[in-house]
C-alpha cells in the first residue's frame, strides 16, 4: 500500500458562518438545560454549606487583608513558674568531686551543655536535686514548670495540704 492510493485530504473553509448549521433542538436543548441546572444547584449547595460551617465555627473566616480568624482564641497563660518562685530556689557553689568514685555526680549543665567550674553558682531544683547554671535554669523555668533533665514537676498546688499522711495521735492513759 502506497501513499498514492490514498485519497487526497483537502480543507474546506467557508468565509461566512452559516447560522443554519448551529441549531439546537429536542434532546440537545434538554441536555444543556439539565446540565446547566445541575451545575447551578451544586454551586448553590456548596455556598450554602460553606456559610453554615462558617457560622458554626467549623471553618475560619478569612479576608484578603488578614488570614487570622475574627474569633481568635485567647492566648494561653504562661506555663512556667512565677519569678518569685524562681528566685527562691536554693543556690550552691559547685565543687569538683575529690575522688573518681564520686564521678557520677553532675559535671555539666544539661541546658547549655557546658561543664561546671569550681566555685560556680548553681541552682538546685527541689524534689529531684538536679543542678544547673542559674541563668540557664531561670530562662527554662520562665516557660516550663518542670525539671529539664527528669521532667519532674516543680509546681505545687497550695490548696492541697503539705502533709498528706499524718502520724496517729499519741494516746496517754490516765489512771483512775
Amino acid at each position: 500500500m502506497s501513499n498514492q492510493d490514498a485519497p487526497p485530504f483537502s480543507w474546506h473553509y467557508d468565509a461566512e458562518l452559516n447560522d443554519e448549521t448551529l441549531e439546537i433542538h429536542g434532546r440537545k436543548l434538554f441536555f444543556i438545560i439539565v446540565l446547566f441546572s445541575i451545575i447551578l444547584l451544586f454551586t448553590a449547595l456548596f455556598l450554602f454549606a460553606r456559610r453554615i460551617c462558617r457560622r458554626h465555627g467549623l471553618l475560619p473566616i478569612t479576608t484578603f487583608h488578614s488570614i487570622q480568624p475574627r474569633h481568635a482564641p485567647p492566648p494561653s497563660p504562661p506555663q512556667g513558674l512565677d519569678p518569685d518562685a524562681i528566685k527562691k530556689l536554693p543556690i550552691i557553689l559547685h565543687q569538683a568531686p575529690p575522688s573518681p568514685n564520686r564521678a557520677l555526680e553532675e559535671t555539666e549543665c544539661c541546658i547549655c551543655l557546658s561543664a561546671f567550674v569550681d566555685g560556680e553558682k548553681l541552682k538546685v531544683l527541689p524534689g529531684c536535686d538536679h543542678s544547673f547554671h542559674c541563668e540557664c535554669v531561670d530562662k527554662w523555668l520562665v516557660n516550663h514548670s518542670n525539671c529539664p533533665l527528669c521532667r519532674a514537676s516543680l509546681k505545687f498546688d497550695s490548696s492541697f495540704p503539705r502533709v498528706l499522711i499524718q502520724e496517729p495521735p499519741i494516746r496517754h492513759s490516765v489512771p483512775l
